[in-house]
């Protein structure tokens, strides 16, 4: 999904759009199956007789509850996470109901680190801590996949930015086709 033009100054360009790394999504997969299999097992076992479409909308009903708090949440904090980075600035926002948002320019960028476990390693995730400088603190990106493909690109357009440059990231980037387009 492109990112809403209607956020984008005139002369701005996305060179990434990135959401959590989909190992965010296991549990939320692993919970939806174990409900819906002790859902419609229990159901089975409902005994015949005049409660049993009573009992069984009831099971049905926590069924959904559960769904909906165990994996129906975490996939839409999932959808609605966005790590932008543009030709000018890094771009976050978070939240379903209630939206945060924060835009750091490239201009403010001071720092840009990366912290992976093994585990991220393999599966190409991590976290970015973003420096900036002004009152705002680091931006925590957590989860990001392509974490170390991100900290590079950042790196490279703010330094482009600091010397005046056309951004050269687009090129390697832009096309949609690499591992940053998720």
């Amino acid at each position: 999904m492109p990112y809403p033009d209607k956020l984008l100054a005139d002369d701005e360009e996305v060179v990434v759009h990135l959401h959590p790394h989909w190992t965010t999504l296991f549990w939320p997969v692993v919970w939806f199956l174990v409900v819906v299999g002790a859902g419609s097992y229990t159901a089975a076992l409902v005994p015949a007789g005049r409660q049993q479409g009573v009992l069984r909308m009831a099971l049905l009903a926590v069924a959904v509850v559960v769904l909906a708090v165990l994996v129906a949440r975490p996939v839409l904090r999932w959808r609605t996470t966005h790590t932008v980075v543009t030709t000018s600035r890094l771009l976050v926002r978070t939240g379903v109901l209630t939206r945060r948002g924060r835009d750091v320019p490239l201009s403010r960028i001071t720092d840009v680190s990366s912290r992976q476990t093994l585990w991220q390693r393999v599966l190409r995730s991590g976290t970015l801590t973003v420096e900036t400088a002004g009152d705002g603190g680091p931006v925590v990106l957590e989860r990001l996949p392509a974490c170390d493909d991100v900290q590079q690109l950042l790196v490279q357009l703010v330094e482009e930015d600091a010397d005046g440059e056309q951004p050269g990231a687009m090129a390697a980037f832009g096309s949609g086709t690499g591992p940053l387009h998720h």
